[in-house]
């Protein structure tokens, strides 16, 4: 551990870790940006008069576009590289970030607060500019310290957002909060283009042969992308029932039924990429040499469910349930909820690390069994629990949350070197399935049954990462462009 640990110079900012530094930033601002309404909802809800499943819905809306963004960003950096997408990203959410910021009606959060779920896409980037700049022996912890630094963001908005509104004052304090985090998003965007490569000097940037689906090794590694594709459909279906006639009838009838229907028609033209991309699968064997098991990609699925949709969950409803429990104040709320993200400052890298060391698959399964205790005891907390001891609670299970989230993405740079950005994007699509998913069972029940569905869940996906999952060894081959074969270890 020593050797791994020397070679990780934290105050170094030339060559890899000037990159980890920027990107760790970039998605820093992009987490602040998604989830700077989460602490200032109390404001916004008395500011609109919202009821609670107005509320919920906007939690939601949040994290819903975030399914498909991820995926069509996971493809677009494969295509174009980390610099320039993440640059235009945070550019694009700064300018509905202003738009949040200004609305003036329940509809037009809603639809901002929906386009917003488009930064979350941010983290897909830096998984492959990780990816390309550390070795396999570094990646798990460089990709930790990643993801786990810019989690931090959502707890930076947490601590700080209540009090800048305070600060600027009065019942509109919010508006003014939320549209700096938009600034900085805007400023850094250019700082990012200027600064960040996408590659040391003289390395290789692979690129998919196809784009449209991702390219799989064998008809039966297909039928499982294709079985493991239906959920972000039916996620976004699941959102559509929830705005529509059957529950808050912000929809209507006509287009509710629209909506379905449009997603069936986009899953089957997803389908028909799938096959297209694949074709030469159905008619020989792919090469020994450049296969790869589908599966694994299926299980960092549901790892990331249960994971990062949990943390998506728990973040965007935390400082209402201490609000609403210990009957606090907005800041004092905000400030206690912001330790179940402050924990991703030393739990993500240690995620990474520990399964850099100890093995992948090992230590994602002690995560995934600790989380699932963790929220067993978050399902107890009530307002006769003492207020420090909750605090306590929920900071031990986002340890286990989001160091599950640090071995999740220290194995996904080790599944296809050309591939990265769109098994990151698949796999992070599903953190948001799972967000969507717990948020759609917290507007039914308790929170005492919204963390025990997350707890069994968790288990669920223990025994499946046991039975199905492979411990990633050997290497991994690409073809560089004059054809000759690249060998990149993954052990």
């Amino acid at each position: 551990m020593t050797n791994t640990i020397a070679r990780i110079n934290l105050f170094a900012f030339t060559g890899k870790m000037k990159t980890l530094h920027l990107t760790w930033v970039a998605f820093f601002i992009s987490f602040i940006v998604w989830f700077n309404h989460a602490p200032l909802m109390a404001s916004i809800r008395d500011t609109f008069g919202l009821s609670n499943q107005e509320v919920t819905t906007l939690l939601i809306m949040n994290v819903a576009l975030t399914i498909p963004a991820r995926i069509i960003i996971g493809m677009t950096v494969d295509r174009f590289g980390p610099r320039i997408v993440y640059s235009l990203l945070l550019a694009f959410s700064a300018v509905i970030c202003f738009v949040f910021a200004a609305s003036t009606s329940f509809e037009m959060l809603a639809v901002s607060r929906f386009l917003l779920g488009f930064v979350g896409a941010g983290f897909v980037i830096g998984i492959r500019m990780i990816g390309e700049w550390f070795p396999a022996k570094q990646v798990g912890v460089a990709e930790g310290i990643y993801g786990g630094w810019g989690n931090f963001g959502s707890a930076a908005a947490a601590m700080s957002l209540p009090t800048l509104a305070l600060l600027f004052g009065g019942d509109e304090g919010w508006r003014y909060a939320t549209a700096l985090t938009g600034v900085i998003a805007l400023v850094y965007a250019a700082i990012f283009y200027k600064m960040a490569r996408d590659t040391p000097e003289g390395a290789t940037y692979f690129k998919p042969n196809k784009s449209g689906a991702m390219e799989v090794s064998s008809k039966g590694d297909m039928a499982l992308y294709a079985i493991m594709k239906a959920p972000l459909f039916l996620t976004l279906a699941l959102l559509a029932w929830k705005l529509g006639p059957a529950s808050l009838k912000i929809l209507g009838d006509l287009a509710t039924t629209s909506i379905y229907i449009g997603l069936a028609v986009l899953y089957l033209y997803q389908l028909y990429h799938i096959i297209s991309v694949n074709k030469a699968v159905l008619k020989e064997p792919v090469p020994e040499i450049q296969r790869y098991k589908f599966k694994q990609v299926a299980v960092l699925d549901l790892a990331y469910l249960v994971t990062f949709g949990s943390e998506l969950a728990v973040v965007s409803m935390l400082p209402l349930f201490f609000m609403d429990t210990f009957e606090l104040s907005g800041v004092m709320a905000g400030i206690l909820a912001s330790g179940f993200a402050f924990m991703n400052l030393v739990a993500r890298p240690g995620g990474g690390l520990l399964s850099d060391r100890f093995g992948r698959k090992r230590t994602l399964m002690i995560f995934l069994g600790g989380l699932a205790i963790g929220y067993m005891g978050m399902s107890q907390i009530n307002s006769d629990w003492w207020l420090p001891v909750a605090v306590l609670m929920t900071m031990a299970c986002s340890f286990f949350v989001q160091a599950g989230e640090g071995a999740v993405f220290a194995m996904v740079p080790l599944v296809k070197r050309r591939m990265t950005g769109q098994v990151a994007g698949m796999v992070g699509a599903y953190g948001n399935v799972g967000a969507v998913c717990f948020l759609t069972v917290l507007s039914f029940v308790t929170p005492m049954i919204f963390f025990l569905v997350i707890g069994a869940a968790a288990i669920a996906t223990l025994i499946i990462t046991a039975l199905v999952m492979d411990e990633p060894e050997g290497q991994m081959a690409e073809v560089l462009p004059d054809g000759t074969v690249e060998l990149i270890a993954v052990k």
